[in-house]
């Protein structure tokens, strides 16, 4: 599980041990841990003593972590040069005098030959636009490491509100920083490391939260020598129409493919006989019933009156057992405020997954009729869009998935997961379908299990698993869809190898 917090809480955290005197410490733990970093990128590309590793330097503590870290690599036969990075060419001063007290160098442009060009620019403090330096020129092929956070980007947000230099990997110390995950922050930083430097006792709770491979495994365990189709969990799905039938094939074969029992579909007979041609193991009617131990509703389902009274009927069954149930496409723009607070009247767990547009629409609707300011609402959501998805969530309390590059899942509680995983190769129809059987699934496993992850825990996990299916089915070229079952099933058997 990672663990992130602001860049104002990593701040916050240092204060103490500043004010001990302990600054310089913590500067020459980070900058160690970032030399180490650089070492691995130059013996990935080749020898290391001879090689070249340029920084841009600005004037502050950041700047110092990258000045004192050219100093350790110096030492290990790397030729180091320093750009400053403002026209003053003010650098730290102890870690200007360590670099050049190791043979390091100052100079004006980066060398056409560096192998690893490090951002030590800006640092968590920074806020507003960034503007790029005046010629900055980086070599063809070089690898791009930031220090603590990419300049231009917002340690807290994510937002980058200018120019930015991209990482192939950054290297954060204390803590991971929220604005690492979020957004353009978290396209902006590649591959992230975490640089521990003694701030563990003084960070407080996390603020976000993000689910690795131990967390899949448990969410979507193989079945114990003792399971059967009913405690391996059942879910129930109203999907489908006759305008889009396939919908209700990507949310069955998702959830098949996340190894739970068994399917139940409620649909018209044109789209049941669809699905069924493409996994005869479903359980197919017409109406809404019979065991479940999850439902989802809402993709393909359309906006006529047929498809209102499905909605209305997985309410009543739900609310009756205290489902989990999960709303997403139609339902979203179908589900009036007093449907969900009958579900959470009775206990159920309620799930939406929208995308942007349709997380607006849902602040615009549910959201103003439960007392939110949805304008005050919506114009805070760029500024702030992990705080937005929060306040929609715990307004109309249920499990928030504010699905995009970084996909945002928020409890009713406040507890937030981000994950990263899905890119641009998921922005395609049908997957948001795909991901809506996952998330049943998970859910219909974890009802059926009490000893399952929490909820938001879950969600998150189904998260990973459909983004991680996507990079797999992106590898081999462009994909529709329908082949992310088959690559679901792929990442499951890897993550229960290891």
């Amino acid at each position: 599980m990672l663990r992130a917090h602001t860049g104002t809480a990593v701040r916050a955290a240092e204060q103490p041990l500043l004010e001990a005197g302990q600054g310089d410490a913590l500067m020459r733990r980070a900058a160690w841990g970032l030399a180490q970093h650089v070492l691995a990128e130059l013996r990935r590309r080749g020898p290391v003593a001879g090689s070249t590793v340029a920084a841009l330097v600005g004037s502050g503590n950041n700047g110092g972590d990258a000045l004192w870290a050219l100093s350790f690599l110096r030492r290990r036969g790397v030729h180091t040069v320093a750009v400053p990075a403002s026209r003053s060419r003010a650098l730290h001063d102890d870690g200007h005098a360590a670099l050049l007290a190791a043979g390091g160098q100052v100079v004006d442009q980066v060398p056409s030959g560096a192998a690893v060009v490090i951002d030590g620019i800006l640092g968590t403090g920074a806020r507003g636009a960034f503007e790029l330096p005046d010629g900055l020129v980086l070599p063809e092929g070089a690898t791009v490491v930031a220090c603590d956070v990419p300049s231009g980007v917002d340690a807290d947000t994510g937002q980058v509100l200018g120019e930015v230099i991209p990482a192939d990997v950054t290297v954060t110390f204390g803590a991971v920083k929220a604005g690492l995950l979020l957004g353009a922050g978290a396209q902006a930083a590649g591959r992230v490391e975490l640089v521990e430097i003694g701030l563990g006792p003084y960070l407080g709770a996390p603020d976000l939260l993000s689910v690795g491979e131990p967390e899949l495994r448990a969410a979507f365990a193989p079945p114990r020598w003792d399971d059967h189709k009913y405690s391996r969990g059942v879910l129930g799905a109203a999907a489908g129409s006759e305008q889009y039938p396939g919908a209700a094939v990507l949310v069955c074969r998702a959830a098949l493919a996340s190894g739970l029992g068994m399917v139940r579909l409620a649909a018209p007979e044109a789209v049941r006989q669809l699905v069924l041609g493409a996994a005869p193991e479903v359980v197919a009617q017409d109406q809404v019933g019979g065991k479940a131990t999850a439902w989802v509703c809402g993709p393909g389902l359309g906006e006529d009156e047929s498809a209102a009274d499905r909605l209305e009927a997985v309410v009543v069954l739900a609310a009756e057992q205290g489902l989990p149930v999960v709303l997403d496409a139609s339902a979203l723009s179908l589900v009036s405020l007093a449907q969900v607070r009958r579900l959470r009247a009775a206990g159920a767990v309620v799930v939406m997954t929208p995308h942007c547009g349709e997380l607006v629409a849902l602040a615009q609707r549910l959201g103003a009729e439960a007392g939110l300011d949805a304008g005050e609402w919506e114009s805070g959501l760029d500024e702030d869009p992990v705080g937005a998805v929060r306040e929609l969530a715990e307004t109309l309390d249920v499990v928030l998935v504010a699905k995009g590059p970084s996909t945002v899942i928020v409890e009713p509680g406040g507890t937030v997961f981000v994950q990263t995983e899905g890119g641009a190769e998921l922005a395609t129809g049908g997957t948001g379908d795909c991901l809506a059987g996952v998330i049943g699934a998970v859910l219909a496993r974890g009802a059926a299990d009490a000893e399952r992850p929490a909820v938001g825990m879950q969600v998150a996990a189904a998260v990973r698993l459909h983004g991680l299916a996507g990079r797999a089915a992106a590898a081999d070229g462009p994909f529709g869809a329908s082949a992310l079952p088959d690559q679901i099933r792929s990442v499951l058997a890897t993550a229960a190898a290891k």
